[in-house]
């Protein structure tokens, strides 16, 4: 019996899945090999879009750096801070002796990873800037961990959620709305196609009232806001119990949304960045548009 025990063990050990050459191994998004001997067990993740996905892979208890602005989940705030994730401080980041740092895809991200790299801890750049990305991070954040199972899983996750807001949006869509969304007020500025807010905004059933702009994003007229006259304006802020008055600023009252009070005041944490809570935004902005139709406010 002890001898089959034994066998049964070693035979359960020989399944298990277990960390690869090929598993550790991924190209990022500077076209770079990022190989680990070893799963990452201190992960610095400076952007908070990457701090996100790796709570949302479990990977929580392995993050020891992240950066202000990473605000979610709540538990993240028990991490160390290391300060900014552009141009972030190369010795902060050191100090917390990480076997991996997550940086965001910027040039102005070039002279840290060349610290790190002088250092010899490994980074990972990635671009997190619309939904494919957050599926492409996950599986490499995940494979670099050691836990390529959970990516799949959150993948498969988000993927049948996002279909569902969907398909639920279409189903009782009479007409997209248009909706103008406000990312700066002087000079104003939005978002343009491709933009990850442009495809929150159709998840949930509604159009970018500029989605024909090349730029992700691009300074506008108030003349041309008010001529393309909007159903509605979506306004991204830090706390939505203070938020911008936009009837308040000058000119603004051209704008006939404004006007007749369909401002959609947002957590920009929530709307904001790109991250597995996608389908949680596109879900609360198409509960939020059909409140508007049904005249119930925003």
């Amino acid at each position: 019996m002890a001898r089959f025990l034994a066998l049964l063990l070693a035979f359960v050990a020989a399944c298990s899945p277990r960390p690869s050459a090929r598993t550790l191994s991924i190209t990022d998004d500077w076209g770079r090999t990022v190989a680990l001997a070893a799963p990452a067990r201190r992960i610095v993740s400076l952007s908070p879009s990457s701090t996100e996905i790796l709570f949302a892979l479990g990977l929580g208890p392995r993050v020891v750096g992240r950066t202000a602005f990473c605000d979610f989940p709540p538990a993240v705030r028990s991490v160390p801070d290391v300060g900014n994730g552009i141009e972030p401080n190369v010795e902060a980041v050191a100090a917390r002796h990480p076997d991996l740092v997550v940086l965001y895809a910027s040039a102005a991200n070039r002279a840290a990873d060349r610290g790190l790299a002088a250092l010899h801890i490994p980074v990972a750049v990635l671009k997190l800037d619309d939904a494919a990305d957050v599926v492409r991070a996950a599986r490499r954040l995940a494979a670099l961990a050691g836990v390529a199972g959970a990516a799949d899983s959150l993948v498969v996750a988000f993927d049948a959620s996002l279909r569902t807001v969907e398909a639920e949006a279409a189903a009782r869509r009479v007409r997209q709305p248009r909706i103008y969304v406000d990312v700066w007020a002087n000079p104003p500025m939005t978002v343009g196609q491709g933009s990850y807010l442009s495809e929150v905004l159709r998840a949930a059933g509604a159009v970018n009232s500029f989605g024909d702009l090349s730029a992700s994003s691009a300074p506008v007229s108030l003349e041309a806001i008010a001529a393309r006259d909007p159903d509605a304006v979506l306004v991204l802020a830090p706390d939505t119990a203070s938020a911008p008055d936009l009837a308040s600023r000058p000119g603004w009252d051209a704008v006939r949304a404004v006007r007749e009070g369909r401002v959609l005041v947002v957590d920009a944490s929530l709307y904001g960045r790109p991250g597995p809570r996608m389908p949680l935004a596109a879900a609360d902005l198409a509960r939020r548009i059909g409140n508007l139709r049904l005249g119930h406010g925003p």
